[in-house]
């Protein structure tokens, strides 16, 4: 019998690191086709395009990468070199895969990254930050590999924003001067062919500086 694949809803409701590894190791192979495709995902390719329009330049981090879509449309914008870090290393594999990415490193957010502080000149994610076990506490690790000005473009699921506490966290992180020139436009998450509960879904992508 053919294995069902797991789908957004299982996806919302991730809770733990554990769980996170096992659904994304049983959905690596079919999410492309099954759920980006089939759902009509816009999300990756607006955030890249915030990044690049907001003058993001490489080396640029791509956190919570998946598949990496985000990082095959930077690089279709002319944004290189891109690193992708994942907690799923199903994900990194099918990433990899796709020739957009000078390296991968599989992490934990929670955890943190293992490179050297201010080692990107800019931070991207997309569909990380949405209704799962990441929020803001992550925040302080992405600040800690971004280099002083690097442009950070991070997806966050409207729904999720304010109940998650990332009002809070960037408010904080703005009036002890950490980041600098916060915008947060409101995009799309899925196209017109998209079904389901969540085919209204919307993001506010945070496009900010690190001071």
């Amino acid at each position: 019998m053919k294995k069902h694949a797991p789908g957004l809803s299982a996806a919302y409701a991730l809770s733990t690191p554990e769980e996170s590894r096992q659904l994304y190791a049983d959905w690596a192979g079919t999410y492309d086709q099954d759920f980006a495709a089939g759902q009509d995902y816009l999300l990756p390719g607006s955030t890249a395009r915030a990044f690049a329009a907001a003058g993001g330049t490489g080396p640029v981090l791509d956190a919570g990468a998946g598949t990496g879509l985000c990082g095959q449309a930077l690089r279709a914008l002319g944004v290189e070199p891109v690193d992708a870090t994942d907690i799923s290393a199903a994900m990194l594999a099918e990433a990899l895969r796709k020739d957009a990415y000078r390296d991968v490193i599989e992490a934990d957010l929670l955890e943190g990254i293992p490179v050297p502080r201010n080692s990107y000149r800019g931070v991207v994610s997309s569909g990380t930050f949405t209704h799962g076990h990441l929020g803001p506490e992550v925040l302080p690790a992405l600040l800690r590999v971004a280099a002083p000005g690097a442009w950070f473009s991070l997806s966050v699921n409207a729904r999720f924003y304010e109940k998650a506490g990332f009002a809070g966290a960037f408010d904080r992180l703005l009036r002890g001067q950490w980041i600098r020139s916060l915008t947060l436009p409101e995009v799309r998450i899925y196209g017109p062919r998209a079904t389901g509960a969540h085919k209204d879904d919307t993001a506010l992508v945070a496009l900010f500086r690190k001071v």
